[in-house]
């Protein structure tokens, strides 16, 4: 589960993804319903994007400012990479959630990696079939449970990163990813598609 500060940086995220999907004023009580989160992260989110000028609430409307609609276009942008990376393997709604998840963790390196994968035809080949040492860009997480993928991809293993295999163990792999040592098993390891 992230951090109270990460989940405040999400809702924010997601409340100006969702204005700027919507382009126009957006009822408080439909942002507060379409974000799972208590309504008191809601109204944290709220409050702190009113200080940074992104957007303005007025009676029970909500809109973005010249500098939300900004940085809305450039996460919603991201979303779009993500989701349409997704649907290339995934049925929409499967698309839908592993993006809502992923769009918060990524840079935009690993954007323009998803955006480059996307014209590769293959799907890649499982971690377990890697040569030791030998750095590959992730092009798939075959997991559709929703809670592992985010638990993988807040450990920073995700589609358009690197990864390379440092070793292998009896039970799995140990592998170099965001400048981090993971341990995977060997059924996640299998999980992992890379390019050859």
């Amino acid at each position: 589960m992230p951090k109270e500060p990460d989940i405040l940086k999400i809702v924010k995220e997601d409340i100006l993804r969702i204005l700027g999907e919507t382009k126009k004023e957006v009822l408080l009580d439909s942002i507060k319903a379409e974000i799972k989160v208590s309504p008191s992260f809601v109204s944290q989110a709220i409050k702190g994007l009113e200080e940074e000028n992104q957007i303005l609430v007025r009676k029970n409307f909500i809109r973005l400012t010249k500098d939300g609609q900004n940085k809305a276009k450039d996460i919603v942008k991201k979303h779009l990479v993500l989701e349409n990376y997704f649907k290339r393997t995934k049925n929409e709604e499967e698309a839908h959630k592993m993006t809502d998840i992923l769009e918060h963790y990524v840079s935009e390196e690993v954007i323009k990696n998803i955006k480059k994968l996307s014209t590769f035809k293959q799907r890649g080949v499982p971690l377990t079939e890697l040569e030791l040492y030998k750095e590959n860009l992730i092009t798939d997480i075959l997991i559709p449970n929703s809670k592992l993928f985010e638990r993988m991809v807040s450990m920073g293993i995700h589609p358009g990163e690197k990864i390379r295999i440092m070793y292998k163990t009896p039970d799995g792999f140990v592998v170099n990813v965001s400048r981090k040592k993971i341990a995977l098993g060997k059924d996640i390891a299998k999980k992992i598609k890379v390019l050859e």
